[in-house]
């Protein structure tokens, strides 16, 4: 297997296992979660865990949203907004690869997008598109694009763009995943500095007064807001990107869960990052014999090493 085909399964594997190992923590502050040590995939026994009817190492909206867009790019070959749309909505309505078919934690904006796309709303004019429509929906499912896209980096960022759109279609949250796709694919590069490559990136690509480079200069990288994991989209990005400074898979994980809040999110985002960059191999072992979802994640992983030639 070569390299590539590696850092692209660890992506995957790597995106799965932190938004599972986030979930039963989710909604909680800083303060009220474990110690770091103690976060793991089956939190200790006395924490009052979120979604306490769903079993622990099972993936939530993040990795099915994530699962459907990589499902819909290779089964297409190339992106394709209308077979993308359809998944998701097939996701939020049937379990479509989801854990046992169980739906849960959709969020409110993604909520709202998928009710306008099942009424009839082409899935171009399906997103929300006010300012505080920028919830983190749409980045949560970005990667897949990072790990089999083929085209260049202009592609790139308009089919992040254009999955975004499907329910998050301010720039802002554009930019957001953009940027994340860009950073991924560097990573997937082996690119010393992935993120400041990413930036310089996009900065050449939006046009200076654009919306999207507004976006950018203005709202996205000087983003002061204070770290916290929550669900807006700079501050999950922003909280993953800080969280990946750590130096191996499970400290990055833990590191992002231990901003409290939206912790699924932000751990799937980072958790995504640190796959790429450590590999399959680089993730806990238990994490990944205890990620429920076998006979879904398994499958896609040899069509995923298919497509890339491993």
């Amino acid at each position: 297997m070569n390299s590539i085909v590696q850092r692209a399964e660890g992506g995957l594997l790597g995106l799965l296992v932190g938004d599972a190992v986030g979930v039963p923590y989710e909604f909680h502050r800083p303060n009220d979660l474990p110690p770091r040590s103690q976060i793991d995939l089956v939190p200790p026994e006395d924490f009052p865990r979120s979604y306490s009817h769903i079993a622990p190492g099972t993936w939530s909206d993040d990795g099915a949203q994530a699962l459907c867009l990589l499902d819909s790019l290779l089964a297409c070959g190339a992106w394709d907004l209308d077979d993308f749309a359809r998944r998701i909505l097939s996701w939020s309505r049937q379990g479509y690869l989801a854990v046992d078919r169980r739906v849960f934690d959709i969020g409110i904006q993604t909520g709202v997008a998928l009710n306008r796309l099942a009424s009839g709303v082409s899935a171009g004019e399906a997103g929300l598109r006010g300012e505080r429509n920028n919830g983190n929906g749409s980045l949560m499912r970005t990667l897949p694009l990072a790990l089999v896209h083929r085209g260049d980096d202009e592609e790139l960022v308009g089919i992040a763009h254009a999955q975004s759109s499907v329910t998050h279609a301010h720039p802002r949250s554009q930019a957001c995943c953009a940027l994340y796709a860009l950073w991924a694919r560097y990573e997937m590069q082996e690119f010393d500095d992935a993120w400041a490559e990413a930036v310089g990136r996009l900065r050449g690509l939006y046009a200076a007064g654009s919306l999207h480079r507004q976006e950018l200069e203005e709202q996205i990288l000087p983003y002061a807001g204070g770290l916290s994991g929550s669900g807006y989209v700079v501050d999950c990005l922003q909280s993953a990107r800080a969280a990946c400074s750590e130096g191996d898979f499970g400290s990055v994980v833990r590191a992002a869960i231990a901003f409290g809040n939206d912790t699924d999110t932000t751990a799937c985002v980072a958790g995504g990052i640190a796959g790429i960059r450590h590999g399959r191999e680089g993730i806990p072992t238990g994490w990944i014999e205890g990620l429920r979802g076998r006979a879904t994640w398994e499958p896609m992983i040899f069509r995923l090493r298919s497509f890339l030639g491993g």
